[in-house]
């Protein structure tokens, strides 16, 4: 359950990156509301986790799933540029997340 937490808080990540930058610098308010809604939310998340996680690994895969996804979303959506070493990169990045995920111990 801790794990699906973290995975949760990470999408959440991705949304709070994502409205951080529709915001215009906390000039937009819709953009501005979604992300203090996401931040608290994925911050939250990754905080209750964290009773059961050891912190590097989630704190990991949080900010993996995050970056990712921003990344992702960036390209599919915002017309960031997309190449091959991005693609390589994140792709890394993401099987970095499952190796921390599946090395993870709860206690």
């Amino acid at each position: 359950m801790a794990w699906l937490l973290v995975i949760v808080a990470g999408v959440l990540e991705t949304g709070f990156a994502v409205c951080l930058k529709l915001s215009h610098g906390f000039t937009r308010l819709w953009p501005t509301i979604a992300f203090c809604v996401f931040a608290l939310g994925s911050f939250g998340l990754l905080s209750m986790s964290l009773k059961k996680l050891d912190v590097g690994p989630a704190y990991a895969v949080w900010t993996g799933i995050g970056a990712a996804g921003t990344a992702i979303y960036g390209m599919v959506f915002l017309g960031d540029l997309v190449s091959t070493l991005k693609i390589v990169s994140i792709s890394l990045v993401i099987i970095g997340v499952i190796g921390l995920q599946l090395s993870g111990s709860a206690h």
